[in-house]
C-alpha cells in the first residue's frame, strides 16, 4: 500500500503557504539516503525551512523531498526521503503534524506501560 505521508506533507505545505505561514520539516538524519548540510545536524535531527521563498525547485514527491537552498551563503541540493520526515509544522505557531516512524523499534513489553518522565531541577 502507498504511504499517505507524502500526500499529507504536500497538503500541509500548501495550506501553510496559502496562509502565509512558514513550513518547516523535522528530519531524522539517521535515516539512509539523506543529503543535508551535516554542519547543521544536531542529535541526528535537522529542521529545514521548505517555504517557496527559502527553496529553489522544490519537489515533494512520493519518495523524496528534493530542493536547493542556501546554507551559510552556499547553494546546496537537499534530498530527504519521505520516511525520514518526522513532522511538518509552521515556524510561526508550531501547528502541523507528526508522523509515526515505522522504522524505529517497538519498545519491549517491560517498558511499554512505563511513563517516560524526566526529572527537572
Amino acid at each position: 500500500m502507498i504511504s499517505v505521508a507524502p500526500y499529507l506533507v504536500r497538503a500541509y505545505h500548501q495550506w501553510m503557504e496559502d496562509s502565509q505561514l512558514t513550513p518547516h520539516i523535522l528530519v531524522n538524519c539517521a535515516h539512509s539516503n539523506i543529503v543535508v548540510p551535516k554542519q547543521h545536524v544536531q542529535k541526528d535531527r535537522i529542521v529545514l525551512n521548505i517555504s517557496s521563498s527559502a527553496t529553489d525547485s522544490l519537489i515533494i514527491g512520493n519518495d523524496n523531498i528534493v530542493f536547493k537552498a542556501r546554507f551559510s551563503g552556499k547553494s546546496q541540493e537537499v534530498i530527504v526521503p519521505i520516511d525520514a520526515v518526522l513532522s511538518i509544522y509552521t515556524g510561526e505557531n508550531g501547528e502541523g503534524m507528526f508522523f509515526g516512524n515505522d522504522n524505529e523499534p517497538e519498545p519491549d513489553d517491560n517498558t511499554k506501560d512505563k511513563p517516560n518522565l524526566t526529572l527537572l531541577d
